[in-house]
């Protein structure tokens, strides 16, 4: 398997340790993308990689597997070329796909292609069983609260937490686009944004990214709560959410599926 990164930045180091040096997983990261020159002429030395500039040369340069490691509008405006180019995309900025109408042209080009996209499940759990409970429609409820520090929502520090925001995920993907990968991928798995509730605290108090998530159905009743280390020099991004990147790559053309 031929691995290409978009993006040069903490994810694409880590996973380049992981995949070119510790070799974890069955293939190799042969290309990285990124408009920063210098981190990405430093990776391409340091983990014996190709270092892109230009886009379309990136998607061309013989790689099966494309990883968005960027941003929102770097996946939103790729996934699809990706795809019709006859690669599987692998999206870590999950809210590109907050629009429905893009996310269902995605889904049509990945199979008018025959390719698979992957949204790992990041910083959170319970994904599958959101699925199963709602397999029949028996999902009745679904929420989640976010505690982050201060630093990591980008704010001044705090005395005392402070409630940011609660409401719906669709009314939360506006006031908090950086801050919704887990809350969306809780409405792709489950009720939707409209019926799923997101609540956001400031909290200076706490260590690690927390989210809790409750599910209320047929199937019964779902608490999980999850507490996240940070990715070292980037208290934004949860360490989990590089690792299920990691764990897809793994898993990738198993022919046992689990859950």
């Amino acid at each position: 398997m031929n691995i290409g990164v978009l993006g040069t930045g903490n994810i694409a180091t880590y996973l380049l340790e992981c995949v070119n040096e510790e070799k974890l997983v069955d293939g190799e990261i042969k290309a990285v993308c990124g408009r920063n020159r210098e981190a990405g002429k430093q990776l391409a030395a340091r983990y014996s990689t190709r270092f892109y500039e230009d886009v379309d040369e990136f998607i061309a340069s013989g790689i099966d597997v494309v990883i968005e490691a960027a941003a929102i509008e770097v996946a939103a405006a790729r996934a699809v070329e990706v795809l019709k180019n006859g690669k599987d995309f692998i999206a870590t900025s999950i809210g590109a796909f907050k629009d429905a109408g893009f996310l269902e042209d995605v889904r049509k080009t990945a199979q008018a292609n025959g390719r698979s996209v992957f949204l790992p499940s990041g910083a959170i759990g319970g994904l599958d069983l959101l699925q199963s409970a709602n397999a029949i429609g028996g999902l009745q409820k679904v929420s989640i609260t976010t505690r982050k520090s201060p630093r990591s929502l980008g704010l001044d520090s705090m005395d005392e937490e402070k409630l940011l925001f609660e409401g719906s995920d669709g009314e939360a993907i506006g006031k908090f686009p950086e801050n919704i990968n887990v809350a969306l991928l809780l409405s792709l798995a489950g009720l939707g944004t409209d019926k799923t509730r997101v609540r956001i605290i400031a909290d200076p108090a706490v260590e690690r990214n927390t989210h809790l998530i409750e599910a209320d159905g047929s199937f019964g009743k779902m608490m999980l709560k999850t507490e996240n280390t940070p990715m070292p020099g980037n208290p934004k991004t949860s360490y989990l959410a590089a690792l299920s990147i990691l764990s897809v790559l793994q898993n990738k053309g198993n022919p046992v599926i689990i859950g």
